[in-house]
Order: C-alpha cells, then structure tokens, then sequence
C-alpha cells in the first residue's frame, strides 16, 4: 500500500469518527431538550427522579463527547510534531542525535496518552447516553403507571 492510499484510508477512518461522535452528541442535545419539552408543564415531584437522572447522564455524555473531540485533536497534534521530528523539520528539532531519540520517545508517550484518554471518553460517552435512555424509559414507565393507577 502506497504512502499516499496510506493516508486517504488515515483520512476516512479520521472522518467516520468524527462524524459518529458528532452524531451522538446531536442525539445527547435532542434527548435533553425533548425531555426538558416533556416537562414543560410538570410540577416537581419525585416520579421525575429518573428523568432528572436522565438529563443529567445525557449532559455528562456530552461532556464526554467535547472531551473526546479535544484529545483526539491533541493526539493528532502531537502525531503532527512526531513526524516533525522524523522528518527533520521541526521547529524545535535537536540536533543531537540521543536528544532526537529521547523527543521521540517522549512525544510517543504523549499520543500514546492522549489517544488512551480520547478512547476512554468515546466509550463512556456512548455509555451514558445509554444509561440516560434507559433512565428516560424507567421515568416513562413511572409516569405510565401513575396513570393506570389514577383509573
């Protein structure tokens, strides 16, 4: 595989993850304003408990989510001084080759970093916007059998 379908394939795979965690985040902002829509009339009572706890999951998986945009921006920035170094053209490049050899290292350890920490909020963001849901079907649960017993 050449260098330049190398990249395309980066480029592709790049794109369909940002556009999932895009996605999940316009689904976390519209489950929020839809049950702050259901609500609109509600008075406060505890039958609402679940969905508060919904509301809140969904903004924690939100949350998540921009982290996850932040640090895989990080990685690849960090990616993008690596391959400074390798081809000779960084800013700051060294001239001494151990020097060379130890900013290497230490910016491998930095991407390694930053993508294990992009990866651990991309799978709690979709963890919690799952939670959040099942959340938001136990309040409707509730509110439904609210209305059965109120017959």
């Amino acid at each position: 595989m050449s260098d330049q379908e190398l990249l395309e394939l980066h480029k592709q795979h790049r794109v369909g993850q940002d556009k999932y965690t895009y996605f999940l985040l316009a689904v976390t902002a519209s489950a929020i304003a839809f049950a702050v829509q259901k609500t609109d009339e509600s008075i406060i009572s505890w039958s609402l408990f679940p969905l508060g706890l919904a509301v809140v999951l969904w903004g924690i998986s939100f949350y998540f989510g921009c982290k996850n945009l932040v640090w895989v921006q990080t990685s690849i920035s960090a990616n993008y001084g690596l391959l400074q170094l390798y081809k000779g053209v960084h800013p700051n490049q060294p001239d001494d080759p151990p020097m060379l050899e130890a900013a290497k290292a230490g910016i491998r350890s930095a991407v390694d970093s930053n993508i294990n920490k992009a990866q651990f909020f991309a799978v709690w963001q979709f963890r919690l916007l799952l939670a959040g849901g099942f959340a938001f079907l136990c309040w409707h649960i509730i509110k439904m059998l609210i209305r059965t017993n109120a017959t």
